[in-house]
């Protein structure tokens, strides 16, 4: 099976101005996500999809460029659309989506996900964080019995999905238009793992905790 790893880049982000090239450490943010694809065992080919060619003074060796259409930059675009384009211009068996908001990320837990596609019969799989905790889903309690309160350590655990990344075969994209499929692997992640940079408070955060791992 051909693997391959896409890693869409806008410069123009709103929320937080240019995230994905902002330092953290000695590093450009996206060189994390870019460094840990690099290392997975399995995966053929690692690209950088952006419309904007300064992307490539970020990315290190290895890592190809690909242009998009700047149409895809905007506000308004969703993420399927800009995977699709990708797709229809590199085949592949299985792609690996990961994003640069995730730069803890380890090389292992990315390559723990793919050899379940690869070897296990699974056609997908996604990081996210395991929480055991009381959890509610429209006023009402998702994961326990008000009448019949667990211990904390026997509660049911709630999977909530990371931004880290999602990756499937190729068919469950192209003929069911999902990233995840019928028989997703989830891959859980810790707390550091877990942390995805979208504001100036989680860049923040991850500046404190750049230096202390």
């Amino acid at each position: 099976m051909k693997t391959v790893g896409l890693v869409p880049i806008k410069l123009n982000s709103q929320r937080l101005p240019k995230k994905n090239i902002l330092p953290l450490g000695d590093q450009p943010l996206c060189r994390y996500i870019f460094n840990s694809l690099l290392n997975v065992k399995g995966l053929d080919e690692v690209y950088v999809f952006c419309s904007d060619e300064a992307v490539k003074d970020y990315i290190p060796g290895g890592v190809t460029f690909l242009k998009r259409d700047k149409r895809l930059d905007g506000d308004l675009v969703k993420g399927f659309e800009i995977y699709g384009s990708f797709i229809n211009m590199v085949d592949a068996d299985v792609y690996v989506l990961a994003h640069t908001t995730s730069p803890f990320i380890k090389s292992a837990t990315i390559e723990s996900a793919l050899s379940k596609i690869l070897h296990e019969g699974y056609d997908s799989a996604f990081s996210a964080q395991e929480l055991k905790t009381f959890a509610w889903y429209k006023g009402s309690p998702l994961n326990y019995n008000l009448n019949d309160v667990p211990r904390t350590q026997d509660i049911d655990p709630v999977f909530v999905e990371t931004s880290a990344f999602y990756m499937f075969k190729k068919e469950i994209f192209t003929v069911h238009h999902r990233r995840i499929g019928f028989k997703p692997y989830i891959q859980k992640v810790d707390d550091v793992e877990a942390i995805d940079i979208d504001t100036k408070e989680d860049y923040d955060f991850a500046l404190r905790l750049i230096d202390k791992i």
